[in-house]
């Protein structure tokens, strides 16, 4: 099992920055794929961003692209996500998921999950 506990959300004016974290503990952290998704009332859980466990390569959304950035430290079983220029429509909750297959852009192909943290963006 591995638990994650996201942390960093709040409310922001359109353009600030908001950093997230996302601590694990229980299995070994670094042999984890660590996802980014969010999800905004009404709509379907969205992929954000996914970083493998080695830290290379990352993958991300269209929409964020440019803005976020994904990382991770193995040290500190922590992954961030860096949230600059924030839009109205970036607001949601956002969720943090572990994977052992890769920096996938799929919700199933997680198998542990959050319980999020809420971002909203005001115009």
């Amino acid at each position: 099992q591995v638990q994650l506990v996201e942390s960093g959300g709040g409310l922001v004016q359109a353009g600030d920055s908001l950093r997230l974290s996302c601590a694990a503990s229980g299995r070994t952290f670094s042999n984890y794929a660590m996802g980014w998704f969010r999800q905004a009332p009404g709509r379907e859980r969205e992929f954000v961003a996914a970083i493998p466990w080695s830290g290379g390569k990352s993958n991300y959304a269209v929409s964020v692209k440019g803005r976020f950035a994904i990382s991770r430290d193995n040290t500190k079983n922590t992954v961030y996500l860096q949230m600059n220029s924030l839009k109205p429509e970036d607001t949601a909750v956002y969720f943090c998921a572990a994977n052992q297959f890769g920096a996938a852009i799929m919700p199933r192909t997680y198998d542990y999950w959050g319980q999020g943290t809420q971002v909203t963006v005001s115009s």
